[in-house]
Parts: C-alpha cells; sequence; structure tokens
C-alpha cells in the first residue's frame, strides 16, 4: 500500500478504542475493518477439529490531508 494507506491491527493488550485513537494520532482516517478468526487444530478420537480460540481485527486507514 502507498503511504496514503495504511493497515492498522488491533494488538492483544489494546481495545478497539485505543486502536482508533493511534490511527487518529498518526494523521489517518479509518475506512475498513476486517476481523479474521483465528483457529487451533485439536486432534480427537484420529479427527482433526479446528476450533476457534480468538480473532485479528485489522483496520485500513487513509491519510488525512
Amino acid at each position: 500500500m502507498s503511504q496514503k494507506k495504511q493497515q492498522f491491527e488491533v494488538q492483544e493488550n489494546e481495545s478497539i478504542e485505543e486502536c482508533l485513537n493511534r490511527i487518529k494520532e498518526q494523521g489517518y482516517a479509518p475506512i475498513r475493518r476486517t476481523e479474521k478468526p483465528i483457529f487451533q487444530e485439536v486432534k480427537k478420537a484420529g479427527e482433526t477439529i479446528y476450533e476457534p480460540i480468538g480473532r485479528q481485527i485489522v483496520f485500513e486507514a487513509r491519510l488525512l490531508e
């Protein structure tokens, strides 16, 4: 991505509001939010099961002019 757009990931010990404040402090405005599930592979009785253990939240932000 160019300097006009940047991606910001919500860190592990950070709230969404704190991430949005960090984006604003750097001079960007959020334009898109993306959530991706995080799975863990568990083997039970010879079967492989994928269990959700968390999520990753990423904001795409545009530079304010």
